[in-house]
């Protein structure tokens, strides 16, 4: 637990009448009176930048205005994940409430892999399209871009991937990860394509404005769009702070209104009746928004989030969980065969988890990437040979090793068909012959990296039981959202018994928590029996202490207090 100044602790929660706890917890994640209230509630009107100061910011709107102007016919190329699904989505609501009904072009997953390709430029050329806005992908798609260029095509890319120190030939590049960027604010460089794709409709509404385009109509409001926009941040792992927090702060606002349809029906199917938080974005609707790139229609769910047809959205969502339900039973059965065979060969003990199978669906290889990574606390890449001796795969990292770098190096030195990422997540081609290379290349550059790596639960304090109440949680409430960049706040709750636990679900774990004074607590423990904790917890037979966090869950107005257990430990 971090140690903070009691004087700063007081006056944070006197000026700003918070509790002590919140004050505390803001101290030690280093913010003061100045920042707190920004922190605390943040605005768009605070953070969003000019969004042409973004280079080529203004290449890709004069293409788009002319091409509007122009009545050409345009279409939206977007990746297979939730922040393609919203990005895309972004542009087709905003182009549709103008007027223009754009072409929707999503590749299959496994027909097509990852990113434009050149059969997909030479079919959208050929149905007339002369403008493609290309959203969460492209910044290193060197040949199929050059072959759109070719075939006459203007490419507007809106991507936020690591670039090259070439980019490839476009209309348009703007992305605030080029390496030739030069931010106006540092927090740009954290946005996702989702939150690129809102800077670029507000920067297009401006010139339409001036253009003379709305003249006798009302203007799009686009703060309707931050509901796709706080989704795509959350899937897409991206910190919570600045103008990502004032995206998801705003569009939680408008998910709770259920203003679009797509994601409230999503929310139904999924049984969500509490007031949705960055936790039901992240665990619940975006996993079905991927679920039909993953392992179903790759289009599925940008089409559920675009839609203002009550009947297709009923169909999308229903198909889309019915899909989700098959990718979690895929996820499983590799998740056991990877982990068995990382522990039979010895994987980890080498600093990097790298592995493969031909009958692995290449759908779910990023769930089961991060899933190796929680559990063995090393970055994980697994790829798949199902489509042949081209492998696809993907990472996922832990904190000071950056798997985007980690690509970029490997696709210099040879050792890959193709790469890219970010500094948590990545993507990549390795060709069969090249895997063992591949693995000692990057073992070899992340080894003191990894190796001075130290999973670690960082607390906010100490609870007894007694100390657990609805005030103290609605408290800790007024931090969110909570995720990358601003965690749940975690404590050390106890010394308490286990007065009983199950098993519900694959392998959570539903407890009831008991101190000396007879006082008792409902907990929970997901995923308990996928490692250590969870036999211990089902036989325990001492006085423990657990980690986690406060959940404050709110049903018919009624409001209850439960504990996420993240770890335990016995004694003191």
């Amino acid at each position: 637990m971090m140690e903070t100044d009691p004087r700063s602790v007081m006056s944070l929660a006197q000026k700003m009448e918070i509790s002590e706890v919140v004050a505390r917890i803001l101290v030690s994640r280093g913010y003061d009176e100045e920042t707190a209230t920004d922190f605390l509630k943040p605005t768009l009107r605070k953070f969003l930048p000019d969004p042409f100061s973004l280079k080529d910011m203004d290449k890709a709107v004069s293409t788009t205005l002319n091409a509007i102007q122009q009545h050409e016919k345009i279409a939206i190329f977007g990746d297979y994940d939730v922040d393609g699904a919203t990005s895309s989505s972004i542009l087709r609501r905003y182009l549709y409430s103008i007027g223009i009904k754009a072409r929707l072009y999503i590749p299959d997953r496994l027909e097509e892999g990852y990113g434009p390709n050149i059969g997909a430029m030479e079919s959208l050329s050929s149905e007339g399209v002369s403008l493609l806005l290309m959203v969460d992908c492209g910044t290193l798609a060197f040949e199929p871009l050059q072959a759109a260029a070719d075939l006459g095509l203007k490419v507007v890319v809106l991507d936020h991937h690591l670039s090259d120190t070439k980019l490839p030939k476009a209309s348009a590049i703007v992305n605030p990860n080029r390496v030739d960027e030069t931010l106006s604010h540092n927090y740009l460089a954290e946005l996702c394509a989702a939150g690129v794709s809102f800077l670029f409709v507000v920067a297009l509404q401006k010139k339409l404005r001036e253009s003379g385009f709305f003249e006798g109509k009302d203007e799009p409001d686009l703060m309707q769009l931050l509901d796709l926009v706080a989704l795509g941040t959350v899937c897409d792992v991206m910190p919570l702070k600045a103008l990502n927090r004032a995206f998801v702060s705003q569009g939680l606002k408008l998910i709770k209104s259920r203003s679009n349809p797509g994601m409230a029906a999503l929310m139904d199917v999924a049984g969500v009746t509490t007031h949705p938080t960055a936790y039901h974005l992240g665990f619940v609707v975006g996993p079905r928004v991927n679920a039909g790139g993953r392992v179903g229609e790759s289009w599925l769910g940008s089409k559920l989030l675009t839609t203002e047809n009550r009947f297709k959205v009923k169909e999308y969502a229903s198909r889309l969980h019915q899909l989700n339900l098959e990718r979690q039973a895929l996820e499983k059965n590799i998740i056991e065969d990877a982990s068995a065979f990382i522990e039979e060969n010895g994987l980890h003990k080498r600093p990097i988890l790298l592995v493969s199978s031909n009958e692995w669906h290449p759908g779910v290889i990023g769930i089961v990437a991060s899933r190796l990574k929680e559990r063995f606390h090393k970055p994980s890449l697994v790829v798949s040979y199902m489509l042949g001796d081209d492998g696809k795969g993907s990472g996922r990292s832990i904190p000071g090793v950056s798997l985007g770098d980690v690509m970029h190096k490997a696709v210099a030195a040879g050792h890959l068909i193709q790469g890219g990422g970010h500094a948590m997540a990545a993507g990549f081609s390795v060709a069969r012959a090249k895997f063992d290379a591949f693995y000692d290349f990057i073992c070899e550059l992340c080894d003191k990296d990894v190796a001075s790596f130290v999973p670690s639960l960082n607390l906010d304090g100490h609870l007894a039981l007694g100390g657990v109440t609805e005030a103290l949680a609605s408290s800790i409430a007024t931090l969110e959202p909570f995720g990358q960049g601003n965690p749940s706040p975690k404590f050390a709750l106890g010394p308490v018994d286990v007065m009983s636990a199950v098993v519900f679900g694959e392998d959570h774990l539903r407890l009831i928590l008991k101190d000396a004074q007879g006082l008792t607590l409902k907990a929970v423990m997901f995923r308990g029996l996928s490692g250590p904790c969870g036999e211990f917890l089902l036989t325990c037979p001492k006085t423990i202490y657990v980690a986690g966090a406060l959940k404050l869950d709110i049903y018919m107005n009624r409001q209850t207090v439960s504990f996420i257990i993240e770890d335990v430990t016995v004694g003191a």
